[in-house]
């Protein structure tokens, strides 16, 4: 294994990736994370301050995630420039492409918005609205399946009946994104939540979604699967049991066929798993562990590619211990580079 810095300042609060999407050619890889002020002496929680430097920021590696490049305005961001309907068009299936879909929150009202890119994220097109689909709230994060040239299903989640976060759903496209029809929901509502859902699509069509779970007051993940092309979804397997801390899953579908889930562990010892699956999501293996050394539960939020040599990059973001004087220590962006055949 290889751990690498991809983003770490001084007096800086660097996080959560899974909110800002990944996307690979080959061995180019870029990725987004949020960046704000540390602040020293918030314990427990995310110690994030926002100050004239927050904000969404972008990283670009050429090779296969050895060393990173910041871009630290990659677009417009809401409070820049008004959300607007997207006038429909995109080509999903054009080679450079990329879509990047946030969220304004978690609860009631939140508004989801997306980016459209041709170039590899060099420049971006949007924000574009995503529509409320009658919902209370919709609390998008990037996941999506390219299902033809201007078709795409979307994985969101939106808020429960009673206004709160949060139930993972999937939409559809068929026009390039000028509207979206809600397919259906994935799972059912719990009691805490289902929420940031990540998706494979299998060579015979079959679409899996695993599911950031709250069961209240355990967490854990659960893999849906769908073969109607997400119109229905039954339940297939929970990779990560329950209590290994509350953390969204990241899954992709490696070249040799395998599936590969992995997840930041935010309980002793703390940091970064992984989870193998030889039948399609079925089963999986025991935890792989990629890292253990975090200090605090900030960490994890993890996103994963495949390289061009066969090598997984997972992306997320980690903490070294407190000080001896009990303060906090700067979040960072780091990448592991392994293999499941390495151990």
């Amino acid at each position: 294994m290889e751990h690498v810095i991809v983003f770490k300042q001084p007096g800086r609060f660097g996080g959560w990736p899974a909110n800002n999407g990944i996307w690979s050619w080959g061995d180019e890889i870029v990725t987004g994370f949020n960046e704000g002020a540390l602040d020293l002496h918030k314990f427990p929680g995310h110690p994030i301050k926002g100050d004239e430097n927050s904000g969404r920021r972008q990283v670009r590696s050429r090779d296969g995630g050895v060393t990173w490049e910041l871009i630290k305005k990659p677009h417009f961001d809401i409070h820049e420039m008004p959300l607007v309907n997207c006038p429909g068009g995109i080509t999903f299936t054009q080679k450079d492409f990329a879509m990047k879909v946030l969220a304004t929150g978690v609860h009631a009202g939140s508004t989801t918005y997306f980016y459209v890119s041709y170039d590899r994220c060099t420049t971006w097109e949007g924000p574009y609205q995503m529509p409320f689909f009658g919902l209370k709230g919709i609390a998008g994060r990037t996941d999506y399946q390219v299902m033809g040239d201007h078709d795409a299903i979307v994985f969101l989640a939106a808020n429960k009946s009673d206004g709160y976060e949060g139930r993972a759903f999937c939409a559809r496209t068929r026009d390039g994104g000028k509207s979206f029809q809600f397919l259906s929901w994935i799972g059912p509502e719990l009691a805490g939540w289902t929420i940031m859902p990540a998706s494979v699509r299998l060579p015979n069509g079959r679409l899996l979604a695993a599911l950031r779970c709250n069961f209240r007051p355990e967490h854990g993940c659960q893999v849906f699967s769908s073969d109607d092309e997400g119109r229905t979804w039954n339940y297939l397997s929970e990779p990560v049991k329950p209590d290994m801390g509350g953390n969204p899953p990241a899954m992709i579908r490696m070249t040799d066929g395998r599936l590969v889930l992995t997840w930041g562990h935010r309980v002793q010892p703390r940091g970064i798993r992984a989870f193998v699956s030889e039948d399609n999501g079925k089963t999986w293996t025991d935890p792989i562990i990629l890292r253990e050394d975090g200090g605090a539960s900030d960490v994890g939020y993890t996103r994963t590619v495949q390289r061009a040599d066969g090598k997984i990059v997972t992306v997320y973001y980690f903490n070294d211990p407190p000080t001896e004087e009990g303060v906090n220590t700067e979040r960072y962006i780091a990448a592991t580079i392994w293999h499941p055949d390495e151990f």
